[in-house]
Protein backbone atom coordinates (compact mmCIF):
# COMPACT_ATOMS: atom_id res chain seq x y z
CA UNK A 1 0.00 0.00 0.00
CA UNK A 2 0.79 3.60 -0.53
CA UNK A 3 1.96 6.18 1.77
CA UNK A 4 -0.99 8.45 2.97
CA UNK A 5 -3.04 5.75 3.59
CA UNK A 6 -5.81 6.08 6.58
CA UNK A 7 -7.13 2.92 8.25
CA UNK A 8 -10.65 3.60 10.88
CA UNK A 9 -10.14 0.40 13.19
CA UNK A 10 -13.65 -0.28 15.29
CA UNK A 11 -11.93 -2.36 18.25
CA UNK A 12 -14.44 -5.23 19.85
CA UNK A 13 -13.61 -7.90 22.38
CA UNK A 14 -13.48 -10.44 19.87
CA UNK A 15 -13.53 -9.10 16.59
CA UNK A 16 -12.81 -5.50 14.89
CA UNK A 17 -13.88 -3.79 12.25
CA UNK A 18 -11.07 -2.29 9.16
CA UNK A 19 -11.59 0.70 6.83
CA UNK A 20 -9.26 1.66 4.97
CA UNK A 21 -9.04 5.10 2.56
CA UNK A 22 -6.57 5.81 0.07
CA UNK A 23 -4.74 9.06 -0.11
CA UNK A 24 -8.04 10.14 -1.95
CA UNK A 25 -10.83 9.56 0.84
CA UNK A 26 -11.62 6.79 -1.04
CA UNK A 27 -12.40 3.29 0.71
CA UNK A 28 -10.02 0.68 -0.89
CA UNK A 29 -11.04 -2.18 1.76
CA UNK A 30 -13.38 -2.97 4.22
CA UNK A 31 -13.31 -5.99 6.81
CA UNK A 32 -12.72 -7.57 10.16
CA UNK A 33 -10.13 -8.59 12.13
CA UNK A 34 -9.99 -10.97 15.61
CA UNK A 35 -8.65 -8.52 18.46
CA UNK A 36 -5.69 -10.45 19.53
CA UNK A 37 -2.23 -9.21 19.35
CA UNK A 38 -0.84 -12.21 17.01
CA UNK A 39 -4.03 -10.91 14.32
CA UNK A 40 -3.65 -7.33 14.41
CA UNK A 41 0.59 -7.82 14.62
CA UNK A 42 -0.10 -9.88 11.09
CA UNK A 43 -2.85 -7.51 9.62
CA UNK A 44 -0.49 -3.98 10.18
CA UNK A 45 2.67 -6.04 10.27
CA UNK A 46 2.89 -6.00 6.57
CA UNK A 47 1.66 -2.03 5.88
CA UNK A 48 3.83 0.73 4.64
CA UNK A 49 3.44 3.69 7.63
CA UNK A 50 -0.05 4.73 7.70
CA UNK A 51 -2.50 6.72 9.91
CA UNK A 52 -4.78 4.34 12.28
CA UNK A 53 -7.89 5.86 14.34
CA UNK A 54 -9.31 4.66 16.76
CA UNK A 55 -11.54 4.72 19.92
CA UNK A 56 -10.56 4.87 23.25
CA UNK A 57 -12.00 2.04 24.90
CA UNK A 58 -10.34 -1.01 27.10
CA UNK A 59 -8.59 -2.41 24.43
CA UNK A 60 -6.80 0.83 23.01
CA UNK A 61 -3.95 1.24 25.34
CA UNK A 62 -2.14 -2.25 24.04
CA UNK A 63 -3.65 -1.92 20.69
CA UNK A 64 -1.85 1.70 19.91
CA UNK A 65 1.11 0.44 21.65
CA UNK A 66 1.48 -2.22 19.04
CA UNK A 67 0.49 -0.64 16.23
CA UNK A 68 3.18 2.31 17.39
CA UNK A 69 5.75 -0.59 17.69
CA UNK A 70 5.10 -1.45 13.42
CA UNK A 71 5.63 1.80 13.06
CA UNK A 72 2.04 3.31 12.31
CA UNK A 73 0.82 6.60 13.46
CA UNK A 74 -1.97 6.25 15.62
CA UNK A 75 -5.00 8.50 16.85
CA UNK A 76 -6.85 7.83 19.26
CA UNK A 77 -10.19 9.28 19.62
CA UNK A 78 -12.43 10.88 22.38
CA UNK A 79 -16.08 9.11 20.49
CA UNK A 80 -18.32 11.31 23.46
CA UNK A 81 -17.26 14.01 21.83
CA UNK A 82 -17.64 13.18 18.28
CA UNK A 83 -21.18 13.50 17.31
CA UNK A 84 -20.77 11.77 14.28
CA UNK A 85 -19.63 8.27 15.89
CA UNK A 86 -21.54 9.33 19.16
CA UNK A 87 -25.16 10.12 17.89
CA UNK A 88 -24.86 8.14 14.97
CA UNK A 89 -27.88 6.91 13.97
CA UNK A 90 -26.61 4.32 12.10
CA UNK A 91 -24.25 3.27 14.21
CA UNK A 92 -22.74 -0.05 14.16
CA UNK A 93 -19.03 -1.42 13.73
CA UNK A 94 -18.51 -1.41 10.09
CA UNK A 95 -20.02 2.64 10.19
CA UNK A 96 -17.80 3.51 12.89
CA UNK A 97 -15.10 2.56 11.18
CA UNK A 98 -15.37 4.29 7.98
CA UNK A 99 -16.40 7.42 10.22
CA UNK A 100 -13.20 6.76 11.97
CA UNK A 101 -11.23 6.71 8.83
CA UNK A 102 -12.88 9.91 6.99
CA UNK A 103 -12.62 11.69 10.38
CA UNK A 104 -8.35 10.81 10.61
CA UNK A 105 -8.15 11.53 6.60
CA UNK A 106 -9.92 15.32 6.46
CA UNK A 107 -8.20 16.16 9.76
CA UNK A 108 -7.27 13.92 13.15
CA UNK A 109 -8.00 16.56 15.65
CA UNK A 110 -11.91 16.38 14.53
CA UNK A 111 -11.23 13.30 16.66
CA UNK A 112 -10.12 15.11 20.16
CA UNK A 113 -7.13 12.44 20.11
CA UNK A 114 -5.92 11.51 23.78
CA UNK A 115 -2.76 9.95 24.20
CA UNK A 116 -2.42 6.54 26.67
CA UNK A 117 -0.09 6.63 29.18
CA UNK A 118 3.13 4.70 29.44
CA UNK A 119 2.94 0.89 30.36
CA UNK A 120 4.57 1.61 33.84
CA UNK A 121 2.35 4.28 35.20
CA UNK A 122 -0.89 2.31 33.63
CA UNK A 123 0.69 -0.73 35.94
CA UNK A 124 1.12 1.53 39.22
CA UNK A 125 -2.66 3.11 38.52
CA UNK A 126 -3.98 -0.56 38.75
CA UNK A 127 -3.05 -0.64 42.44
CA UNK A 128 -5.19 2.63 43.24
CA UNK A 129 -8.34 1.18 41.16
CA UNK A 130 -8.26 -2.41 42.59
CA UNK A 131 -7.71 -0.60 46.44
CA UNK A 132 -10.90 2.13 45.15
CA UNK A 133 -12.68 -1.31 44.12
CA UNK A 134 -12.29 -3.15 47.47
CA UNK A 135 -13.32 0.36 49.04
CA UNK A 136 -16.37 0.29 47.13
CA UNK A 137 -17.52 -3.43 47.95
CA UNK A 138 -16.47 -2.76 51.99
CA UNK A 139 -19.00 0.64 51.32
CA UNK A 140 -21.76 -1.48 49.87
CA UNK A 141 -21.34 -3.88 52.38
CA UNK A 142 -21.55 -1.78 55.27
CA UNK A 143 -24.74 0.18 54.04
CA UNK A 144 -26.32 -2.51 53.32
CA UNK A 145 -25.80 -4.11 56.95
CA UNK A 146 -26.81 -0.95 58.38
CA UNK A 147 -30.36 -0.85 56.37
CA UNK A 148 -30.84 -4.38 57.21
CA UNK A 149 -30.88 -3.61 60.68
CA UNK A 150 -33.00 -0.22 60.64
CA UNK A 151 -35.41 -2.33 58.24
CA UNK A 152 -35.73 -4.14 61.89
CA UNK A 153 -36.13 -1.35 64.08
CA UNK A 154 -32.49 -0.35 65.56
CA UNK A 155 -29.90 1.59 64.55
CA UNK A 156 -26.21 0.94 64.37
CA UNK A 157 -23.88 3.87 66.02
CA UNK A 158 -21.55 5.72 64.05
CA UNK A 159 -18.26 4.03 63.51
CA UNK A 160 -15.22 4.45 61.03
CA UNK A 161 -15.22 1.98 58.11
CA UNK A 162 -11.65 0.68 59.29
CA UNK A 163 -13.24 -0.27 62.61
CA UNK A 164 -16.46 -0.89 61.60
CA UNK A 165 -15.66 -5.24 61.52
CA UNK A 166 -14.53 -5.23 65.18
CA UNK A 167 -17.15 -2.62 66.61
CA UNK A 168 -20.50 -3.96 65.26
CA UNK A 169 -20.16 -7.80 65.97
CA UNK A 170 -21.19 -6.91 69.73
CA UNK A 171 -24.26 -4.11 67.97
CA UNK A 172 -25.88 -6.53 66.08
CA UNK A 173 -29.10 -7.64 67.00
CA UNK A 174 -29.32 -11.43 68.05
CA UNK A 175 -32.07 -12.14 65.49
CA UNK A 176 -29.70 -10.84 62.52
CA UNK A 177 -26.43 -11.90 63.99
CA UNK A 178 -26.50 -15.26 62.02
CA UNK A 179 -27.02 -13.75 58.88
CA UNK A 180 -24.97 -10.73 59.00
CA UNK A 181 -21.84 -12.12 60.90
CA UNK A 182 -20.59 -13.74 58.08
CA UNK A 183 -20.71 -10.39 55.98
CA UNK A 184 -18.71 -8.63 58.88
CA UNK A 185 -15.87 -11.19 58.29
CA UNK A 186 -16.12 -10.33 54.66
CA UNK A 187 -15.68 -6.48 55.72
CA UNK A 188 -12.76 -7.44 58.31
CA UNK A 189 -10.94 -8.85 55.14
CA UNK A 190 -11.30 -6.18 53.22
CA UNK A 191 -10.21 -3.85 55.41
CA UNK A 192 -6.73 -6.03 55.80
CA UNK A 193 -6.36 -5.81 52.46
CA UNK A 194 -7.36 -2.16 51.92
CA UNK A 195 -4.52 -2.01 54.41
CA UNK A 196 -2.31 -3.70 52.14
CA UNK A 197 -2.48 -1.63 49.10
CA UNK A 198 -2.24 1.28 51.48
CA UNK A 199 1.12 0.22 52.07
CA UNK A 200 1.87 -0.59 48.37
CA UNK A 201 0.53 3.16 47.56
CA UNK A 202 3.33 4.48 50.23
CA UNK A 203 6.05 2.49 48.56
CA UNK A 204 4.94 3.96 45.35
CA UNK A 205 5.26 7.48 46.70
CA UNK A 206 8.38 6.87 47.53
CA UNK A 207 9.35 5.79 44.10
CA UNK A 208 7.33 9.47 42.48
CA UNK A 209 9.38 12.00 44.74
CA UNK A 210 7.15 14.88 43.16
CA UNK A 211 4.26 13.37 45.69
CA UNK A 212 6.39 14.74 48.84
CA UNK A 213 5.92 18.16 47.12
CA UNK A 214 1.63 17.65 47.04
CA UNK A 215 1.71 16.11 50.36
CA UNK A 216 2.53 19.09 51.62
CA UNK A 217 -0.89 20.70 51.42
CA UNK A 218 -3.10 19.08 54.45
CA UNK A 219 -5.75 17.51 53.62
CA UNK A 220 -3.56 15.59 50.46
CA UNK A 221 -2.55 12.18 51.26
CA UNK A 222 -0.61 9.77 50.00
CA UNK A 223 -4.02 8.14 47.38
CA UNK A 224 -4.33 11.68 46.02
CA UNK A 225 -0.78 12.70 45.59
CA UNK A 226 0.02 9.51 43.65
CA UNK A 227 -3.62 9.43 41.60
CA UNK A 228 -2.47 13.41 40.58
CA UNK A 229 0.89 12.29 39.26
CA UNK A 230 -0.01 9.17 37.71
CA UNK A 231 -2.77 10.50 35.97
CA UNK A 232 -1.05 13.61 34.69
CA UNK A 233 1.88 11.70 34.15
CA UNK A 234 3.90 14.74 32.46
CA UNK A 235 3.50 18.34 34.24
CA UNK A 236 4.64 20.02 31.61
CA UNK A 237 1.80 19.17 28.96
CA UNK A 238 0.13 22.16 30.32
CA UNK A 239 1.28 25.59 29.66
CA UNK A 240 -0.50 27.04 32.31
CA UNK A 241 -1.30 25.46 35.58
CA UNK A 242 -5.02 26.78 35.33
CA UNK A 243 -5.56 24.53 32.55
CA UNK A 244 -5.53 21.58 35.23
CA UNK A 245 -9.31 22.70 36.35
CA UNK A 246 -10.62 22.03 32.63
CA UNK A 247 -8.48 19.02 32.01
CA UNK A 248 -10.33 17.27 35.07
CA UNK A 249 -13.51 18.74 34.37
CA UNK A 250 -14.10 21.29 37.68
CA UNK A 251 -15.03 23.97 35.40
CA UNK A 252 -18.35 24.97 34.52
CA UNK A 253 -19.83 24.39 31.02
CA UNK A 254 -21.13 26.92 28.85
CA UNK A 255 -23.99 27.49 26.55
CA UNK A 256 -23.03 30.50 24.91
CA UNK A 257 -24.89 32.09 21.50
CA UNK A 258 -25.39 35.10 20.26
CA UNK A 259 -26.36 38.09 23.69
CA UNK A 260 -26.97 33.82 25.57
CA UNK A 261 -23.84 33.27 27.63
CA UNK A 262 -25.65 30.33 30.44
CA UNK A 263 -22.72 29.28 32.88
CA UNK A 264 -23.97 25.38 33.97
CA UNK A 265 -22.61 22.61 36.16
CA UNK A 266 -18.93 21.39 35.40
CA UNK A 267 -18.29 19.57 32.79
CA UNK A 268 -16.96 16.06 34.54
CA UNK A 269 -14.61 15.52 32.00
CA UNK A 270 -11.17 13.70 32.75
CA UNK A 271 -10.32 11.71 35.50
CA UNK A 272 -13.40 10.85 37.28
CA UNK A 273 -11.61 9.17 40.67
CA UNK A 274 -9.04 11.96 40.62
CA UNK A 275 -12.11 14.25 40.69
CA UNK A 276 -14.04 12.70 43.23
CA UNK A 277 -10.18 12.45 45.37
CA UNK A 278 -9.85 16.53 44.95
CA UNK A 279 -13.50 17.29 46.12
CA UNK A 280 -12.94 15.02 49.14
CA UNK A 281 -9.60 17.37 50.05
CA UNK A 282 -11.80 20.25 49.20
CA UNK A 283 -14.45 19.27 51.67
CA UNK A 284 -11.67 18.68 54.03
CA UNK A 285 -10.25 21.96 53.63
CA UNK A 286 -13.52 23.53 54.33
CA UNK A 287 -14.26 21.55 57.31
CA UNK A 288 -13.67 22.49 61.20
CA UNK A 289 -10.67 20.77 61.29
CA UNK A 290 -8.71 21.77 58.74
CA UNK A 291 -5.57 24.52 59.52
CA UNK A 292 -6.13 28.23 58.26
CA UNK A 293 -5.11 28.65 54.82
CA UNK A 294 -5.41 31.01 52.12
CA UNK A 295 -7.37 28.51 50.18
CA UNK A 296 -9.56 27.68 52.94
CA UNK A 297 -10.28 31.67 53.74
CA UNK A 298 -11.47 32.46 49.89
CA UNK A 299 -13.62 28.78 50.48
CA UNK A 300 -15.27 30.19 53.10
CA UNK A 301 -15.60 33.42 51.64
CA UNK A 302 -17.49 31.93 48.59
CA UNK A 303 -19.59 29.39 50.56
CA UNK A 304 -20.79 33.01 52.69
CA UNK A 305 -22.00 34.58 49.46
CA UNK A 306 -25.24 32.23 49.51
CA UNK A 307 -27.06 31.68 46.37
CA UNK A 308 -28.60 27.87 45.27
CA UNK A 309 -26.31 25.14 46.58
CA UNK A 310 -23.24 28.06 48.00
CA UNK A 311 -21.75 25.62 50.04
CA UNK A 312 -21.78 23.29 47.03
CA UNK A 313 -20.10 25.61 44.53
CA UNK A 314 -17.65 26.53 46.93
CA UNK A 315 -15.95 22.75 47.13
CA UNK A 316 -15.96 22.17 43.30
CA UNK A 317 -14.58 25.67 43.26
CA UNK A 318 -12.12 24.78 46.49
CA UNK A 319 -11.37 21.72 44.36
CA UNK A 320 -10.37 23.01 40.96
CA UNK A 321 -7.84 25.67 42.94
CA UNK A 322 -6.27 22.78 44.22
CA UNK A 323 -5.41 21.33 41.18
CA UNK A 324 -3.82 24.73 40.38
CA UNK A 325 -1.68 24.52 43.52
CA UNK A 326 -0.80 21.26 43.03
CA UNK A 327 0.62 21.20 39.41
CA UNK A 328 2.27 24.53 40.80
CA UNK A 329 3.93 22.44 43.43
CA UNK A 330 4.73 20.03 40.99
CA UNK A 331 6.08 22.20 38.35
CA UNK A 332 8.28 24.75 40.23
CA UNK A 333 9.45 22.35 43.43
CA UNK A 334 8.21 24.90 45.59
CA UNK A 335 7.66 24.76 49.61
CA UNK A 336 3.75 25.30 50.58
CA UNK A 337 2.99 28.05 52.67
CA UNK A 338 -0.63 28.62 53.20
CA UNK A 339 -0.77 32.14 53.06
CA UNK A 340 1.52 33.05 49.92
CA UNK A 341 0.76 36.76 50.09
CA UNK A 342 1.70 37.34 53.43
CA UNK A 343 4.84 35.48 53.18
CA UNK A 344 5.79 37.69 50.73
CA UNK A 345 4.86 40.49 52.42
CA UNK A 346 7.64 39.32 55.55
CA UNK A 347 10.12 38.84 53.22
CA UNK A 348 9.98 42.51 51.82
CA UNK A 349 9.76 43.57 54.89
Amino acid sequence: MNKGITVGLDLGDRYSHICVLDNQGEILEEGRVRTTEAALRRKFGTLEACTVALEVCGHSPWTSRLLEELGHTVVVAQAAKVALIHHNRNKGDRVDAQTLALLAHANPKLLWPIRHRGVHTQEDLQVIRSREALVEARTKLINHIRSTVKVHGERLPSCGSDAFAGKMAAELPEALKPVLSSLLEVIGDLTKRIRAYDRRIEELCGRYEETERLRQVPGVGPVTALTFVLSIEDPHRFAKSRDVGPYLGLTPRRDQSGDVDKQLRITKAGNTYLRKLLVGCAQYILGPFAPDSALRTWGLARAARGGKNAKKRAVVAVARRLAVLLHRLWVNGAVYTPFPQRSMAEEVV
